[in-house]
């Protein structure tokens, strides 16, 4: 982890604005760093494939109720993945009496898929 992103720290996809395509110019220091913790967040299977739940969700969102059974590990394990999805700046939640449903933060996705299009002008 770079030295200028806190463990734990939230991501702002606000102040992640940014970037050329990687396969144009250097990026800076500052977005390297927010940016980079959306990356290490998909970098693991599950959380990836909770990604993809969330993102390809009818109606642009899930619950955790339709998450969870999914999966074969328990649902504080998948609680965890989220967490990090979450503070990564990926998803949002929003909690509804006793269940959880979450949102996928299009805005930062394109920006994650800007900066790996190499045909991008």
């Amino acid at each position: 982890m770079s030295k200028s992103a806190a463990p734990g720290a939230v991501a702002d996809p606000n102040t992640a604005a940014c970037c050329a395509p990687l396969a144009q110019s250097r990026m800076p220091k500052e977005a390297a760093g927010s940016l980079s913790q959306a990356f290490k967040a998909l970098g693991d299977p599950i959380r990836l494939q909770l990604m993809s739940m969330i993102a390809s969700a009818e109606g642009g969102e899930i619950c955790v109720c339709d998450l969870t059974p999914a999966f074969e590990i328990s649902g504080t394990t998948i609680s965890h993945h989220l967490k990090v999805l979450k503070e990564s700046g990926l998803v949002t939640a929003e909690r509804r009496a006793s269940w959880v449903y979450y949102r996928a933060r299009p805005d930062l996705m394109r920006r994650l898929s800007a900066l790996l299009d190499p045909d991008a002008a």
